[in-house]
């Protein structure tokens, strides 16, 4: 990687380098720090990775997802930017709240959960909100986005939960499924949450904890500690359903308790992250 990278940068000789943080990034950096090619890194999550950690000692400018008190970056070269997200992705009125389950086919009079473990899915969420269905139903709609993975699994709920409960196995209009919810029931990447900090959304966070590193954990655990959250954590065997659905209730029944972890995830918010991080990668190239 690093001779190739030598190699494409001697012959390219960009005037500035954009570096996300995945492994494949490391050499390209390596390589620039070493040729005096300017470069930006942006870390999403609350846990920098090896790639980042290393990048950065050279790095013109670090950019971060998250405020920078949850990192170890140098003062002076960091910058709170957020991280990019669709322009849909923005706060709803309760009207338009309303008007979107009425369009997702929804009784507009009953709270909506969504659940989602993102395009894969999530197979402990599905099977603990599958096991919990029946009394989720007592008390509001429910959305269960199962992903492409495990949607074959839950495709008999369907047929045995029809009323007030949709199985979607992948949807490319997430923001309005969103703008529906009145809670969600998330994993805990830092793009997801993103957007639902700027929808301005009550979210439950269970976070993957398989994932190298544990950035999904670190991600929650920094969000529930800064009450714009409730954290219900995964384990190899799975979702606890008892805690789950104590959490979806506590959120179900408390109209306060919602609005003020909406509130306070709403100002993690950073709508205009994709312009800042152009000006600062464009000023970094000067």
């Amino acid at each position: 990687g690093i001779l190739q990278s030598f190699f494409r940068l001697v012959f390219d000789r960009p005037d500035v380098i954009f570096l996300k943080g995945g492994y494949v990034c490391l050499p390209v950096g390596i390589v620039a720090g070493f040729l005096n090619i300017p470069y930006v890194i942006h870390d999403s999550d609350a846990a920098p990775g090896l790639t980042n950690r290393v990048l950065a000692k050279k790095a013109k400018i670090i950019a971060t997802g998250m405020p920078l008190n949850f990192y170890n970056y140098p003062e002076g070269r960091a910058i709170w930017t957020g991280t990019p997200i669709g322009e849909n992705f923005k706060p709803v009125s309760k009207v338009i709240q309303t008007k979107e389950k009425e369009a997702l086919g929804f009784d507009k009079k009953r709270p909506l959960l969504v659940a989602t473990g993102g395009s894969l899915g999530a197979l402990h969420i599905n099977r603990a909100i599958a096991k919990l269905l029946p009394k989720l139903l007592e008390k509001c709609s429910v959305v269960l986005i199962t992903g492409h993975e495990s949607y074959e699994e839950f495709k008999y709920l369907a047929s045995e939960y029809a009323e007030n409960f949709q199985l979607i196995e992948f949807t490319t209009e997430i923001s309005r499924y969103f703008a529906a919810a009145d809670v969600v029931v998330s994993r805990s990447g830092a793009s997801t949450i993103s957007e639902l900090a700027s929808m301005k959304k009550s979210v439950i966070l269970v976070p993957n904890q398989k994932l190298p590193g544990f950035h999904q954990v670190k991600n929650a655990e920094n969000y529930a500690e800064s009450g714009a959250a409730l954290l219900v954590r995964d384990s190899e065997r799975g979702v606890d359903e008892q805690e789950l659905l104590k959490a979806i209730n506590q959120l179900l029944d408390d109209d306060e308790l919602r609005a003020k972890l909406a509130k306070n995830l709403g100002n993690f918010a950073k709508n205009d992250a994709a312009l800042e991080l152009a000006k600062i990668v464009l000023g970094a190239a000067k």
